[in-house]
């Protein structure tokens, strides 16, 4: 996907602007227009995003501070390599957090984030989303809800990092239409697990659909690096 620069208003506040060219920088990211281990100027991507040096440096420091660039005194930017051992254990974190989840869901007397579960994911296939960008989102507020719902703050924060973290390929298990189709089936599992309050089950099937995520999504990054690095190589 190409990204189409927009020039920002020049009478918009530069925190806004910063806003503005942080997502869009990221989206380069996410889609390899910017490809791990990229290296680049400020003056280069400035041009390329059309926005001025200060709000786009704002921009850079939080996608470093985010861990998605490096930076190197007087040799500029880099877009951080994909590590796959980080990857792996921030997913072993998230089993973790949200297996926790679960067990804490089962053992509960009030349960009122069951409900808008059971809305969004226990319906009929034909009223099922498709579109990958909404069952992406979909499939982080499911796993998100499941956290919050426990109510322990620092559990929540720390997910929510790791949700960022992981982001920029988990979002890909959703570009294949049956990785969709199977989310819906695995989530419904695991929600009527959790409604029976059958705790040992419900882990089991948490454990088994991220792990499954894990696999695809570092399956599909693979290719899509390689995809990119054709046409580059190709001159498209």
């Amino acid at each position: 996907m190409k990204l189409v620069s927009v020039s920002p208003p020049t009478s918009l506040p530069a925190v806004t602007l910063a806003e503005r060219v942080y997502a869009q920088i990221k989206q380069l990211i996410f889609d390899f227009a910017l490809l791990p281990g990229d290296r680049f100027s400020e003056s280069d991507l400035a041009n390329r995003v059309q926005v001025s040096r200060t709000p786009l440096r704002q921009a850079l420091q939080r996608l470093q501070r985010e861990g998605f660039l490096l930076v190197f005194p007087k040799s500029g930017w880099q877009v951080a390599p994909l590590d796959f051992e980080t990857f792996d254990q921030l997913y072993d974190l998230r089993v973790l957090l949200e297996t926790h989840a679960v067990a804490k869901l089962c053992e509960a007397e009030e349960r009122p984030a069951l409900k808008d579960l059971a809305d969004t994911w226990l319906i009929k296939p034909h009223e099922r989303q498709t579109a990958f960008i909404t069952v992406d989102k979909l499939d982080e507020e499911f796993h998100s809800a499941l956290v919050r719902a426990t109510g322990n703050a620092e559990m929540i924060r720390v997910h929510e990092d790791i949700t960022e973290r992981i982001r920029i390929i988990r979002r890909l298990d959703f570009t294949k239409p049956s990785r969709v189709e199977a989310t819906y089936d695995e989530h419904a599992r695991i929600l009527r697990a959790i409604t029976r309050r059958r705790t040992d089950e419900a882990q089991r099937l948490l454990k088994a659909h991220v792990a499954q995520s894990k696999a695809e999504v570092r399956h599909i990054t693979l290719d899509m690096l390689y995809q990119a690095r054709q046409r580059i190589a190709s001159g498209q």
